[in-house]
């Protein structure tokens, strides 16, 4: 049995860091009281992206990543590349458009996966739906022992979808391949290609993950592997009930941790962010699960799309818990903060 791991002696070319991603970030705007987006009078200001949440989780968990977008010439730009820098990640490759606008979006707080929620978002014509095979440095976006990808890039401009059809064509040399499907029905803007597209890209990456509810329609985890055969590793993320992945002829499930919710956005980047640190430390696939929904529980008991995440050391001794001490955990907001072995007492009043 093969399973892809990355542990082993790194190179020592300074250039080379654990993972890049790339991807399209926003300034996003968060209501400072709940109702609707008509009703809010002020909103606080945040960040929000799929693949820059990535590295932000992944540099604050110890390992060094590099982002790569385009950003706007402008304020909003500018505040991105400072934020996303200060959870120390490498934005020394994210290339400025004088020409186009930083993304922003607003939001009322929600659900995104059930649309329990408002959001406008004001990304088209952005600087990201720039990107293109001729305006990044191929160079750096491949210069990571992991390349992170998502599906909301390649709905941005057919210039992005071109840039993603190359950066996920198998060709000797390349870096392991992850890629979150993460399908936004809307980004598509009603293109019933999208889906189509989506499984496309999925076929030429290595690690992917994907929900169960964005699966293409196919109805359960065997059927998305029975379709998807090409990934070494392809996880399906089950909502509540947990995550299966199928790596070769094995499977293997781990079932969600129990949390008190305050927000869902931002889950899934950082389960992809727990598993994929997991695999830069060549952690048995089980492990990976664990750490993936140790992630998602951090970023589940916060407001924001990130979380500070629990210490490598605790998230290793709660990855190693026993099955049934698994299933008892609890965990609410403030428990990566919380003094080690309180996750039981640290819930919602």
């Amino acid at each position: 049995m093969t399973i892809v791991t990355l542990d082993g002696p790194r190179s020592t070319t300074p250039d080379v860091v654990d993972v890049v991603t790339l991807g399209e970030s926003m300034v996003t705007f968060l209501p400072s009281v709940p109702g609707r987006l008509a009703d809010v009078p002020s909103f606080d200001r945040a960040i929000g992206g799929a693949e820059s949440n990535v590295a932000c989780v992944l540099a604050a968990a110890g390992h060094t990543a590099r982002w790569i977008s385009r950003v706007g010439a402008d304020g909003f730009g500018d505040h991105l590349v400072e934020a996303i820098g200060a959870y120390g990640v490498d934005v020394s490759a994210v290339r400025r458009d004088p020409d186009r606008p930083t993304g922003v979006y607003f939001r009322t707080a929600g659900d995104r996966a059930t649309d329990a929620h408002e959001v406008a978002y004001y990304r088209a014509g952005s600087a990201a739906s720039a990107m293109s095979v001729r305006t990044m440095d191929l160079d750096a976006i491949r210069s990571g022992r992991v390349l992170h990808l998502s599906g909301i890039t390649p709905a941005l401009s057919a210039d992005c979808l071109n840039l993603m059809r190359e950066l996920t064509a198998r060709r000797p040399g390349r870096p392991l391949v992850s890629f979150d499907v993460n399908h936004r029905p809307g980004l598509w803007r009603g293109d019933a290609d999208g889906a189509r597209v989506l499984l496309e890209l999925a076929r030429g990456a290595d690690i992917v993950f994907v929900g169960e509810d964005e699966a293409w329609g196919l109805g359960g985890p065997e059927a998305v592997r029975a379709a998807l055969p090409e990934p070494d590793l392809l996880v399906v993320k089950q909502g509540a009930t947990g995550a299966t992945a199928f790596h070769g002829p094995h499977v293997t499930s781990v079932p969600a941790l129990t949390v008190d919710v305050v927000a869902a956005v931002g889950a899934g980047d950082a389960f992809a962010a727990g598993f994929l640190s997991a695999t830069l430390r060549g952690l048995p696939v089980r492990e990976r699960l664990r750490h993936g929904h140790l992630m998602a529980a951090a970023a589940l008991t916060v407001p924001g799309d990130l979380a500070t995440p629990p210490a490598r050391e605790r998230a290793d001794r709660l990855a190693a818990l026993d099955d049934d001490a698994w299933g008892t955990l609890r965990l609410g907001p403030g428990w990566t903060q919380a003094a080690e072995g309180a996750e039981e007492e640290v819930r919602t009043p």
